[in-house]
């Protein structure tokens, strides 16, 4: 069992950073992919980033208005943490952040229900 933590949410003005953390309780979310999704209020949740269980492969959406470009995710498998780092932020970045971690194929890594271990989400408010 993994038990996943966010934190680092809050309120920023467009154009500003922030950087998100997702903490695990167990050694075994090294061995695991990890996934950061988003909820808007009304809208479904939707990928954002992703990254291999060593950190050699990293993929970002690509839809628009995504946040490819202005978001890096990385991970430090010494700490058990995954980091969301975002710039640029735009008030349209608004929602719940929530990390998932799981044995992912690579071709499901967009997809939450291929995630085994979940946060509690962290809310991210960006004023115009």
């Amino acid at each position: 069992q993994v038990q996943l933590v966010e934190s680092g949410g809050g309120l920023v003005q467009a154009g500003g950073s922030l950087r998100l953390s997702c903490a695990a309780s167990a050694r075994t979310f090294t061995r695991y992919s990890v996934g950061w999704f988003r909820q808007a209020p009304g809208k479904e949740r939707e990928f954002a980033a992703s990254i291999s269980w060593g950190g050699g492969i990293t993929y970002y959406a690509d839809y628009a208005d995504s946040v490819k470009g202005r978001f890096t995710i990385s991970r430090d498998n010494a700490k058990n943490t995954v980091y969301l780092q975002m710039n640029s932020l735009k008030p349209e970045d608004t929602a719940v952040y929530y990390c998932a971690a799981g044995a992912i194929a690579t071709m499901d890594r967009t997809r939450g229900r291929s995630y085994e271990y979940w946060g509690q989400g962290t809310q991210v408010t960006v004023s115009s």
